[in-house]
C-alpha cells in the first residue's frame, strides 16, 4: 500500500477532476466561455511534462556520476513519458486554440516553442537509438539530455513572458487567477496538476518494470 499511495491518489483525484471539471461552475469569461474548463486537462499535461523531464535529467545527471544503467533506464523512461504529455499538451492546446482563437495553429511565441521542444527530445529518442553501444548511448544520452532541458525552459517559460503571446499569463495578457475571485476554478485545477502529474508517474513506472522484464527474458 505505501508503494502505491500515488496511483492512488491519481485515481481519486482525476475522478474529482473529470467530474468537477465538466460539471462544476466556472467563472463566465469573454471569448473563453466554457472551453475555460480545458483549464484542468491542457495545462497540467505541461506541469506532467516538466516534471517527468526534471526527473529524467536529474538521473542523467547520477549517470554521469555514477554510469549505473539503472540510472539511464529511468532517464530515458520519464523522458519519453514527458514526451507523451507534451503531445497531449500541443493538441489540447490545438483544441483549444480552435474554438477561442479560430485556428489550430497561430504564429504565438510559446506555441512554436512548445513544437520546437518537443523536436528536441524526438531528436533525443533517434540520438539514444543510433548507438548500439550501451555505455556510449547511455553517456552521450545523458549530457544531451541535460542540454535539452537548459534549452526547453526559456522556449516554454522565459520568452513567452518577454514578448507578446496570445496565451492568458504571457505577453501581458491576464491570466485566470485575477478572473477566479471565488477560487471555484482553483480548487479543480491544483488536483488536476497533482493527478496529472501522478499519472505520468504511474505510467513510467510501469514502462520500467516492462524494460526489466525485456531484460530478463533476453538474459
Amino acid at each position: 500500500m505505501k508503494q502505491n499511495w500515488y496511483k492512488i491518489l491519481a485515481v481519486v483525484l482525476l475522478t474529482y477532476v473529470v467530474i468537477w471539471g465538466f460539471l462544476g461552475r466556472i467563472p463566465r469569461q469573454p471569448v473563453l466561455h466554457e472551453t475555460a474548463r480545458n483549464l484542468y486537462f491542457h495545462v497540467p499535461m505541461w506541469f506532467a511534462m516538466f516534471a517527468m523531464l526534471s526527473v529524467s535529467v536529474w538521473n542523467s545527471i547520477q549517470y554521469l556520476r555514477n554510469p549505473l544503467m539503472s540510472f539511464d533506464d529511468k532517464a530515458s523512461e520519464y523522458a519519453n513519458t514527458g514526451i507523451v504529455f507534451g503531445i497531449v499538451g500541443i493538441a489540447t492546446g490545438s483544441v483549444w486554440a480552435r474554438y477561442t482563437w479560430g485556428t489550430w495553429w497561430t504564429n504565438d511565441v510559446k506555441l512554436n516553442g512548445a513544437a520546437i521542444g518537443l523536436l528536441i527530445y524526438f531528436a533525443y529518442i533517434i540520438l539514444r537509438g543510433s548507438f548500439t553501444d550501451e555505455q556510449q548511448r547511455a553517456r552521450i544520452s545523458a549530457i544531451y539530455n541535460i542540454f535539452a532541458v537548459a534549452l526547453l525552459i526559456p522556449l516554454l517559460i522565459i520568452l513567452p513572458r518577454m514578448t507578446d503571446s496570445l496565451h492568458p499569463g504571457n505577453g501581458g495578457n491576464p491570466g485566470f487567477k485575477p478572473m477566479d475571485t471565488e477560487h471555484t476554478m482553483r480548487i479543480v485545477f491544483y488536483p488536476a496538476c497533482i493527478g496529472w502529474i501522478c499519472l505520468a508517474f504511474w505510467i513510467t513506472s510501469l514502462r520500467l518494470r516492462i524494460r526489466k522484464l525485456i531484460a530478463l527474458n533476453q538474459d
